[in-house]
């Protein structure tokens, strides 16, 4: 018996907890035969690989364990990214999980599910019905039970590397574009790995791309520095060596490399909102061609108003949806999109199983840039003609109380408002907006606004945060 209990690190679209406390080698065996049982996946084929944290290939071989106790047959994957689960779950049509914590340090780890078609694994979608079986398999006394129809399942070992650069390569044709200098800065995570296969020539052959790599070993231990590139003080390495080496452009992938970050050739970042505008525009053309009439787009409230009033310019339908993995791919299905964006640098595709992928919007931007002379920084300003604050966190006991105050405050102004997720102000001239988006696990009111010039932003910023934090 275990007194782990499952709900600390069972979120809301995954699993998360700090090895040996909160998740161990016996609560993944339980969740996989749980996985297993919730899915109906007794006699199918279930894919389990996992990042180079030191104890995915432990937690990996357990969950393979307990589901071949409950009769699944395992595809050992091996080391993957996130994004190559999502392409094996799609093209061999079985469910799976990657052992990953994503961005968060050394001491975390966790669990990414999705079902056959790379279809997520949320608590919408049996993520909780999981974590409640497994908990009652960790609470008996009994060992978990084979499964009673029949023999034990199987394990084999297989490698889809090759077959997940060949499928991005087809889907985004970078051969022809003029040379480009690309830094990437993989933070010991796994773009250390894929992207010498998807970029360089160790699988595939080589592409007009001379790759400066950045920290390329992997290493769930992070030594040089925290695979979040959400956060500036993570970027700075990158930054500083697409100056030094004169490169055409820096990327900087998380983790577990389903999110990617550009630098221009000056070190400046290019917003997640300009990226998703600039392969929006792309996929809408692309899509246009194959005869498809409105392409849809999906992104969440939080991107820039440049990406709807972009999609709309070039013939596209702009829907916007809540932030969250889960509901963008929800949606994505629902509408038949063609790609969404995510201001966090979550980017979906459709020719992708509506899932997210760091490295097939890496490919777009290479292409965009690679077809034509300007520099990144001339390109990506046709994409951010507005100024962001990006996020701020104001740690609040009473959001509700803080978020009335703010519309207390706007109380006269010409302004409307929306509650789709947290509370979005928006001036019915189109100089600004601001959304306040209360945070589900920690005191923090999240605030991010856009206006027309900077200063107009940094006026409603200060005093929108003043009210919120009870200033003056």
């Amino acid at each position: 018996m275990t007194s782990i209990d499952l709900s600390l690190s069972f979120k809301a679209y995954d699993v998360r907890g700090i090895v040996g406390e909160s998740i161990t080698a016996e609560t993944v065996r339980a969740v996989g035969a749980a996985f297993v049982d919730v899915l109906g996946l007794s006699g199918q084929t279930v894919l389990v690989g996992g990042d180079m944290r030191p104890s995915s290939p432990e937690f990996a071989e357990a969950f393979a364990d307990g589901a071949v106790t409950r009769g699944a047959h395992v595809k050992m994957l091996g080391l993957i990214s996130t994004d190559e689960l999502y392409f094996a779950c799609g093209t061999l049509e079985a469910a799976g999980v990657v052992f990953t914590a994503s961005h968060n340090p050394a001491a975390y780890n966790g669990m990414k599910m999705a079902k056959a078609g790379a279809i997520p694994v949320s608590s919408d979608t049996g993520l909780y019905e999981i974590r409640d079986a497994a908990q009652s398999y960790l609470d008996s006394s009994e060992e978990i039970p084979s499964i009673s129809e029949g023999p034990h399942g199987t394990i084999e070992h297989i490698d889809v590397l090759a077959d997940y650069s060949a499928y991005l390569r087809d889907l985004v044709d970078l051969s022809g574009i003029r040379p480009l200098k690309v830094v990437v800065d993989a933070a010991n995570g796994m773009g250390g790995m894929t992207t010498p296969a998807v970029l360089g020539d160790t699988i595939l052959p080589a592409l007009p791309l001379e790759i400066v790599p950045m920290y390329f070993e992997l290493d769930g231990t992070f030594p040089n520095h925290p695979a979040n590139p959400l956060e500036p003080e993570n970027l700075r390495d990158l930054q500083a060596a697409v100056k030094e080496n004169g490169a055409d452009i820096g990327l900087a992938f998380d983790g577990d490399a389903d999110r990617c970050f550009v630098i221009d050739e000056n070190g400046d970042p290019v917003s997640p909102s300009a990226i998703t505008a600039l392969v929006a525009r792309r996929e809408i053309a692309r899509a246009k061609a194959l005869g498809e009439e409105t392409p849809v787009i999906i992104h969440n409230l939080i991107t820039s108003r440049a990406v709807p009033e972009l999609v709309e310019k070039d013939g596209g339908r702009a829907v916007v949806t809540r932030v969250g993995h889960s509901f963008i791919k929800a949606v994505m299905a629902a509408e038949g999109a063609v790609f969404g964006g995510e201001h966090s640098a979550h980017y979906y595709f459709r020719d992708f199983f509506n899932a997210d992928t760091g490295m097939l919007a890496a490919m777009h931007v290479l292409a965009a840039l690679g077809a034509q002379d300007q520099p990144l920084s001339q390109l990506a300003d046709e994409y951010e003609p507005y100024v962001a604050s990006g996020e701020i966190n104001s740690e609040v006991q009473d959001k509700e109380s803080a978020v009335s105050r703010v519309l207390d405050a706007c109380l006269g102004q010409d302004v409307t408002v929306e509650s789709m997720d947290g509370t979005t102000v928006s001036a019915v001239d189109g100089s600004f907006w601001f959304n306040l988006r209360p945070s589900n696990t920690e005191p923090f009111l999240r605030f991010n606004g856009e206006a027309k010039d900077r200063e107009t932003m940094e006026r409603v910023r200060d005093q929108v945060l003043a009210v919120v934090r009870n200033e003056g």
